[in-house]
């Protein structure tokens, strides 16, 4: 696990995490190839009625063509839809990886994640989300029309709640295989899950 968690840290190649534990590439792939997925996030399958959780997705950029896609940075990316509870900024459940291409509207669905929060809390999106019946910030239908002050007042609540999540993203980002992911298949899912339950971890203490 300590292997595990270092590459997840560190990023560093095959070689240079073998050399550092003293064992052989091939043994510390297999190490990270089967440990992996034991480190995944095991996403919550029920929640409280009163329970408010905030959805967003982001990219990870993925080396593996098969699974990732050019994104609006031009990089090839996987996207990931990131539920954290409110409250306690948790993570609660992520979807999986779909190409980096896709929008937010499409991920939530196509990811799983929506299946995976189900329809009995309260989830908060940004402005990606319209449509999918998720809980966004007022907007204006066209650019002459002005906000009434009740409306801008929510915005603003909303955004501080919804900036939780972008706190979430900063500290998860700085494990750094979730800057240049060389896993492929499922890999950088389980990568994924992995920092997510290691975030989980260290802000529970």
């Amino acid at each position: 696990m300590l292997l595990v968690a270092a590459y997840g840290r560190t990023n560093l190649t095959l070689r240079q995490l073998a050399l550092l534990f003293g064992i052989s590439t091939s043994a510390a792939d297999r190490v990270i190839g089967h440990l992996g997925p034991c480190l995944a996030l095991r996403q919550r399958r029920r929640y409280r009625r009163q329970t408010v959780l905030i959805v967003d997705g982001t990219l990870v950029p993925a080396r593996d063509h098969t699974v990732a896609e050019r994104s609006k940075n031009y990089r090839y990316s996987t996207s990931h839809q990131v539920v954290i509870d409110a409250g306690t900024r948790l993570v609660v459940a992520i979807g999986r990886p779909v190409p980096g291409n896709r929008n937010d509207c499409r991920a939530w669905e196509d990811s799983g994640a929506r299946d995976a929060v189900g329809t009995t809390p309260v989830v908060i999106a940004g402005g990606g989300f319209r449509g999918t019946g998720l809980v966004i910030a007022h907007y204006r239908r066209h650019k002459d029309e002005e906000l009434p002050s009740w409306k801008e007042d929510h915005n603003a609540s909303h955004r501080r709640v919804r900036a939780r999540i972008e706190h979430v993203f900063a500290r998860m980002k700085g494990w750094k295989i979730l800057r240049d992911c060389r896993l492929r298949g499922d890999g950088v899912h389980h990568a994924m899950l992995g920092v997510a339950r290691l975030h989980n971890l260290a802000l529970a203490g």
